[in-house]
């Protein structure tokens, strides 16, 4: 009885999942094999006490969901070590370079630390907690210097395996460093996460997000500093080769996404600044919305025409404006990308009018109602996966971008089209949705565009970017 509550049917197929990542390990790769291990034991340890205790009931977590740590610590690093064997595999067959090989296992072991991390943060909070009674020679005791000593060997196979590739004992330390530096800002990122968005997710929920977002800008970091200090030779700094070898595709996505990400914060500080020096002219209400707006989409252009090119054409070769180069892009292929758009247009239209209506006049659930946006991802992404591959790739960047935009108008209720849309949004919403946060059609998004973007470059699984189109458009519609 006991087993069977401790096993149920998600960590059963995440146990799957990792045993067959595990068995297809080469011998090289054992210490990261072994620290994903150690990370799978904390996290369902950390799991496991979380359910049986309120601890962790000072972060307002989604109502009725649960914890998910287990799946939320360990997907990206599985994901991560997949494309680490598949990379490891190519190296063998000298299909790609050593310095692909070496970027991906710091950025490993940068995923790994990241949710390793946070599992230690929940763990301290649990360990503190009022309800943490514990006495000598109890099994939470032993769990404890169990769970110590697991940190401590895990540590341990990061620094051998970061030594091993390496060229220096001292770009063993900067990548150390680089590392520990991604597990504290995933730590800060997931607490500010919970504190500020509450009710918006779980913790596992969470803690993927945040690792991803702490890659993804670390990525982007990196890549920076390898430019400004692009005088270091590729030989002397273990990441800088494949760090900055990525197509412009992938340069325009990264940074239009990760420049909205940042706007919020940026947005928050000139609105307080232009509220200070305003505020003995006028108070009216109107006055006070129209000039943020106006602030707003000037600041909003600002950052995707200046701030955000500049920063594509530093880190890559752009023989024209960024944007510029997406026209021509688009238009390099005119008769069959535009086709593409319209027959999308079409497609989006005629679904939002027709579920929309549906959703207002019916008493039909509205989670059913959203099985057919399933439907129709498979109808708009799987022809463009086969005949556009790249085409699509921009346009799930350019799709995530205006989700980006609009939920910023959404949740900043920006006049005049913050309560429009969010009274649109709300129609398509339910239980797992919250008014501060509408996530729903960022997942769906996600979980197509993911896979196409993860498997870009060296890639011997022809379906593996079918993965995320099929799984939600068809496998998770038929519940």
């Amino acid at each position: 009885m006991a087993s069977s509550s401790l096993f149920n049917g998600e960590r059963a197929v995440v146990l799957v999942f990792i045993s067959r990542v595990l068995f297809s390990l080469p011998f090289s790769l054992l210490l990261h094999g072994l620290s994903l291990s150690l990370l799978a034991l904390s996290a369902f340890v950390v799991e496991i006490r979380a359910e049986t205790s309120a601890s962790l009931s000072i972060f307002k977590t989604r109502p009725g969901a649960s914890s998910g740590i287990l799946l939320g610590a360990v997907t990206l690093p599985v994901v991560m070590l997949s494309k680490l064997i598949q990379l490891s595999r190519a190296f063998a067959l000298h299909e790609v370079a050593l310095e692909e090989l070496e970027y991906s296992t710091v950025q490993y072991w940068a995923t790994s630390a990241s949710s390793l991390s946070v599992l230690v943060f929940l763990y301290i909070i649990m360990l503190h907690a009022p309800d943490s009674t514990q006495h000598p020679g109890s099994h939470s005791s032993l769990d404890d210097k169990f769970t110590l000593c697991g940190m401590l060997v895990y540590v341990v196979a990061c620094g051998v395996s970061l030594l091993t590739t390496s060229h220096t004992g001292f770009i063993m330390i900067l990548n150390l460093l680089w590392v520990l530096c991604h597990g504290l800002a995933a730590v800060k990122l997931i607490r500010h996460f919970l504190n500020t968005f509450p009710s918006c997710a779980s913790i596992g929920e969470a803690l993927l997000v945040t690792t991803g977002l702490v890659l993804y800008f670390g990525d982007m970091l990196a890549c920076t500093i390898v430019k400004a200090i692009g005088y270091i030779s590729s030989s002397e700094l273990g990441f800088a080769q494949y760090g900055i070898k990525r197509s412009e595709i992938t340069t325009v996505i990264q940074g239009v996404i990760l420049g909205l990400l940042l706007f919020p914060v940026i947005f928050k500080f000139v609105v307080q600044v232009w509220e200070c020096s305003s505020r003995g002219y006028s108070e009216a209400r109107t006055y006070n919305e129209i000039g943020r707006s106006f602030i707003f989409f000037s600041f909003l252009g600002v950052v995707l025409v200046v701030i955000i090119p500049s920063w594509m054409q530093f880190v890559n070769v752009f023989n024209l404006h960024p944007l510029l180069w997406v026209i021509s892009f688009v238009f390099s292929e005119p008769l069959k990308r535009l086709s593409l758009c319209i027959y999308w247009v079409c497609v989006i239209y005629v679904s939002v009018l027709r579920f929309y209506n549906i959703s207002k006049n019916s008493k039909i659930e509205r989670i059913l109602l959203r099985k057919y946006y399933h439907l129709m991802a498979v109808l708009m992404f799987l022809p463009a996966l086969i005949f556009q591959p790249k085409f699509l790739d921009l346009a799930f960047g350019a799709a995530l971008a205006v989700f980006l935009a609009l939920e910023i108008i959404r949740v900043w209720r920006i006049w005049p089209l913050g309560q429009p849309i969010h009274q649109f949004m709300n129609a398509f919403t339910d239980h797992r949705d919250s008014d501060l946060l509408i996530v729903s059609h960022f997942s769906l998004l996600l979980g197509c565009a993911l896979p196409i973007w993860m498997s870009s470059g060296y890639n011997d699984r022809p379906l593996t970017p079918f993965a995320g189109i099929l799984s939600l458009g068809i496998g998770d519609t038929m519940p």
